[in-house]
């Protein structure tokens, strides 16, 4: 009976130790996740891969998906002209409103 008791305890301080050392963890990285993203410098619209837009505020995949394709179907319509001129241009692109481009304007350039 002593030795399931031991081997009991052993099982039961191992767990409790792997438990608190996933808490530790997991605090550490809470910790290191609240520091917010910042870009290292603007993004331009009218010619920034799909990783570089994601990198916007309220911007995802299918966020970034939707300026490229807008962009490039501009680009299609031979006007000449860049899809976007500022920030405003971007309220044209389906599934992007007023709040997300006032969201994103600090964080864009246009030349």
């Amino acid at each position: 009976m002593n030795r399931i008791q031991l081997f009991a305890f052993v099982i039961a301080s191992f767990l409790a130790v792997v438990f608190g050392l996933c808490f530790t963890i997991g605090s550490v990285n809470a910790k290191s996740g609240a520091v917010p993203v910042e870009l290292e410098s603007r993004v331009n619209p009218n010619d920034a891969p799909v990783a570089g837009l994601m990198m916007l505020p309220g911007v995802g995949a299918a966020r970034a998906h939707a300026i490229i394709s807008y962009r490039e179907q501009f680009r299609q319509s031979g006007s000449g002209d860049l899809a976007f001129q500022n920030c405003n241009d971007l309220d044209n692109v389906k599934s992007i409103g007023p709040a997300t481009v006032s969201n994103m304007c600090e964080h864009l350039k246009f030349k």
